[in-house]
């Protein structure tokens, strides 16, 4: 019988997860199938019951839930626990472990470019379940300093309180910042707009979108306008999956250009 694995989240239109993760599963010949189930808070329960009972295998955690879901886990992972953003989670042992792969997927990400993150500045906009890892990717990197912007402040402050080094700055302000992020969910939409002074603060600065699809957000097609330089969330997105296909199959797939051409959207 085949091995049942899911991402979950509201909305899950956009995920690219199972072609992903089938194209990885076809590749290495594994008997499993990946879906993508969207999800209401009050089915959390059920679907960590169904991991219990081996029914799902494994479960990918997106937009709203990497923090919801903790409170119906056994045990997490160093990373998840310091984070407290869950994205994996699987059985081991008779226990169901929340793990969080997001942030070797940023770092990665952010590795793989030219960017010197040492000493530089950041702006992450957004405080939901993905930026504390970035917070933790950041300062594993040598960041000097990080900035936070959240369309509502009471998040931000929440937020502050595990990390205390932030500094928390009001939605649409700018500062002289080397590297802006934006964690938020503005940009699934085409019509999405983040309200920032790009003619003022994009020449040579950095802009990173966590969302991979659609592949250029507004966010990025402005800042590119002005002069900055541009990355989407794909190859966070792949890394991520990378390490969430090892811990579930004990396999760590191949990412080259086919991989990544594969989510060309």
């Amino acid at each position: 019988m085949k091995k049942k694995y899911l991402v979950i989240g509201n909305p899950i239109d956009h995920s690219l997860s199972p072609k992903l993760h089938n194209y990885w599963i076809e590749k290495y010949k594994i008997d499993a199938i990946y879906e993508k189930k969207l999800l209401k808070n009050n089915e959390i329960v059920g679907l960590v019951s169904n991991i219990r009972e081996e029914r799902i295998h494994g479960i990918n955690i997106t937009v709203p839930f990497k923090k919801e879901v903790i409170p119906f886990l056994d045990e997490l992972s160093v990373e998840a626990e310091i984070s407290q953003s869950v994205n994996t989670i699987y059985k081991k042992d008779n226990k169901i472990i929340g793990e969080n792969t997001d942030i070797e997927g940023f770092k990665l990400s952010l590795e793989k470019t030219d960017l010197e993150t040492k000493n530089k500045k950041a702006l992450i906009l957004g405080a939901g379940g993905v930026v504390p890892s970035i917070i933790i990717a950041l300062k594993k990197m040598q960041i000097k300093k990080i900035y936070l912007s959240n369309r509502t402040e009471l998040k931000a402050i929440e937020l502050k309180k595990n990390f205390p080094e932030i500094e928390i700055i009001k939605w649409g302000e700018t500062l002289d910042f080397d590297i802006i992020i934006n964690a938020t969910s503005i940009g699934l939409k085409k019509e999405d707009e983040i309200d920032i002074n790009y003619q003022q603060t994009s020449k040579n600065k950095f802009f990173y979108d966590v969302i991979y699809n659609p592949p250029e957000t507004n966010f990025l097609k402005n800042a590119k306008k002005y002069g900055g330089i541009t990355k989407n969330g794909k190859m966070m997105f792949i890394y991520q999956a990378q390490k969430a296909f090892f811990i579930w199959h004990k396999i760590v797939p191949e990412v080259d250009s086919e991989t990544i051409n594969l989510l060309n959207v």
